[in-house]
């Protein structure tokens, strides 16, 4: 029953960053974690990281901040083995991201996930080689 209710109330939190209502962090946070996802999961995207930083700056995010997300969506996903564990609100703030990413491609499937994330990340991922 307690999972549940943490599922419910994770789900509510990441339901503002689709809608643009969330702090800039989490929605940066979102950004970032799709980036690498579709630099993972989507054949010929690439990812560059000072544009990640850019976009940082662009949304006046501390110095610091594309790193910390790197190093905490690397711990989450890797299990501690890679990356670093970050303080705790950042730490949930990649959870959130995560499982709304997860929703996105289930509900669109990879090929359409793959495929949203060139508008709705672009300046952030480009095709490889490009």
């Amino acid at each position: 029953m307690r999972t549940g209710f943490l599922m419910t109330g994770l789900l509510l939190l990441a339901a503002p960053a689709q809608a643009g209502d969330a702090p800039p962090r989490a929605t940066y946070v979102t950004m970032v974690l799709q980036a690498f996802a579709a630099k993972v999961e989507c054949p010929g995207t690439d990812l560059v990281y000072q544009d990640l930083v850019q976009k940082a700056q662009q949304m006046h995010l501390p110095d610091g901040t594309t790193e910390k997300v790197r190093k905490a969506i690397a711990w989450m996903h890797t299990g501690g083995k890679m990356g670093e564990k970050q303080d705790d609100d950042l730490m949930a703030e990649v959870a959130v991201a995560t499982q709304a990413t997860d929703m996105d491609q289930r509900r669109l499937g990879m090929p359409g996930w793959c495929e949203a994330q060139k508008t709705n990340l672009a300046g952030l991922i480009r095709s490889k080689g490009g």
